[in-house]
């Protein structure tokens, strides 16, 4: 009874990459890697941009909704595959669940 017991406080929170978010940063790590592969500087800084864009607009979208938004929109909106079916959830396409 006089042991201490240490209670985590933070099961659920999301994964982080340094500050960010890993949803909010896999676009630009994503952009930074074909900007790379390209082999042009023109090309890398576009391709820069177009990253930084894609996570602002996916952090902003984001901010004040749940946590794991970006992941149940993944689940709604994209099609199907062996990379995104769950096996515990119903298929995205049942969109009425009865019982």
């Amino acid at each position: 009874m006089q042991a201490e017991t240490y209670i985590p406080r933070r099961l659920d929170d999301q994964w982080k990459l340094g500050f960010w978010d890993v949803d909010v940063a896999a676009p630009i790590l994503f952009c930074f890697f074909v900007g790379y592969m390209s082999g042009s500087k023109a090309s890398f800084a576009v391709c820069m941009a177009i990253g930084i864009f894609l996570s602002r607009w996916l952090s902003r979208t984001k901010a004040d909704k749940h946590p794991a938004f970006a992941m149940h929109w993944i689940y709604w909106c994209l099609p199907p595959n062996p990379l995104t079916a769950m096996r515990v959830t119903p298929p995205s396409h049942l969109r009425r669940m009865v019982g």
